[in-house]
């Protein structure tokens, strides 16, 4: 028993659910105060949006992680976020809240009827590789253009990354570059602590209403989000590292968590490909020991959630390109990971091309963002010109 205890106190591990909680709640979380915000919710409706999405998301890596022994991190869709901000200019949050049930209904009967694994099973890895790399890569470069608008605070924490990797092997070097960017901004005076004024707010219960508009505009678009998006980036990244994932898992739990975290306002819940590649990293310790910092994440996450409205201002206070340059250095592992199974195999290198480039884009069109446009016109590419590799791949 001691033993067990001590193996999930290492260094390595839990320092990598650290770094992954930081990356969940920074961000993300910000993603959701401003979007929100411009939608005109009150600052109790936000704190319930933030304490549902980050309490009942921890809460489905944790059972995942823990039942799998899987590194797998729960959390929301950002995507969904963007999309849903954009929404509620045109419906209430009581119509959104409808939609949002709908959704967890449709991803949880792909899920048992098993439709979702053939899904997962028709869709080419390297397409699914070269979508992360598109969606992520904008993280690695605001870190470099950071070094134009403060080259001390990004230069320094990108040489302590490099230094740390070099010589410090039981600590992710993300982390030391963390502590040093939050103390420079520190001496710097870069914090805004007179904004962080905080007071305990209990989530409220919301009641959903169904509205047919809301349903085709939210509902649709949130369940492909979640399927080919967040869960696709997810299995993407455990099968690079050599994990098989559980995908009609990642949709079951995921709906039937996400439809009591809908009545609180979360708009989603889900597996997180960028925390669990964090976690998944060889920089989280043995293999079958890397779980453990999808549990260390998953608690965090549950206890930002439940202390959110004491939480969320302190957040709110770190300067901006600190979040930045920690976020860049955070994605270079899946980076280099995805980059070599979206490109080293010469099946798909023309859909993985496109999948790279449209996700790189940004685009937004018909309600769709660029991750799920990155899929469906990559693999649509490939049947034009390289249908003869879904031959091969399925023989």
């Amino acid at each position: 028993m001691l033993g067990e205890t001590k193996q999930f106190l290492r260094v390595e591990t839990f320092s990598a659910g650290l770094v992954a909680t930081i990356f969940g709640v920074t961000g993300p979380a910000l993603i959701i105060i401003s979007g929100a915000t411009a939608a005109g919710l009150t600052y109790e409706q936000i704190i319930s949006w933030i304490f549902s999405v980050y309490f009942f998301g921890g809460l489905l890596g944790l059972i995942l992680s823990v039942k799998y022994r899987q590194p797998i991190s729960g959390a929301f869709s950002i995507a969904g976020a963007v999309l849903v901000v954009e929404a509620l200019t045109s419906y209430s949050l009581n119509e959104a809240i409808g939609a949002y049930l709908i959704a967890n209904l449709i991803v949880f009967l792909l899920g048992v009827s098993g439709l979702i694994d053939r899904v997962m099973k028709w869709m080419p890895v390297p397409i699914v590789m070269g979508m992360i790399v598109g969606i992520l890569i904008h993280f690695a470069v605001e870190m470099i253009i950071a070094l134009e608008d403060a080259p001390i605070l990004s230069g320094s924490a990108i040489f302590v990354f490099l230094v740390c990797m070099r010589f410090v092997k039981k600590v992710p070097p993300v982390l030391p570059a963390l502590l040093t960017v939050l103390l420079l901004s520190y001496i710097m005076g870069s914090f805004q602590f007179e904004a962080a004024e905080s007071y305990f707010i209990l989530p409220q219960l919301i009641f959903p209403t169904f509205s047919s508009a809301s349903i085709v505009s939210l509902s649709i678009p949130l369940a492909l989000i979640i399927i080919c998006t967040e869960n696709a980036q997810a299995t993407g990244v455990l099968r690079a590292e050599g994990y098989q994932p559980p995908v009609r898992s990642f949709a079951i739990y995921g709906s039937i968590i996400g439809f009591f975290a809908s009545l609180f306002g979360a708009h989603a819940i889900n597996v997180a490909g960028p925390m669990t590649a964090i976690c998944a990293a060889k920089e989280a310790g043995e293999k079958n020991e890397r779980y453990k910092a999808a549990v260390a994440n998953g608690v965090l996450f549950m206890l930002f959630g439940l202390f959110a409205s004491l939480i969320v201002p302190f957040i709110i206070a770190i300067p901006s390109l600190a979040i930045t340059v920690i976020a860049g250095l955070a994605m270079i592992g899946v980076l280099l990971s995805s980059l070599k199974n979206a490109f080293s195999s010469n099946q798909f290198q023309m859909g993985a091309f496109f999948a790279f480039i449209i996700g790189m884009s940004g685009i937004q069109f018909l309600g769709i963002s660029a991750p799920l446009w990155a899929i469906i016109g990559s693999i649509t590419i490939s049947l034009l010109v390289e249908r003869e590799h879904f031959i091969e791949m399925h023989r």
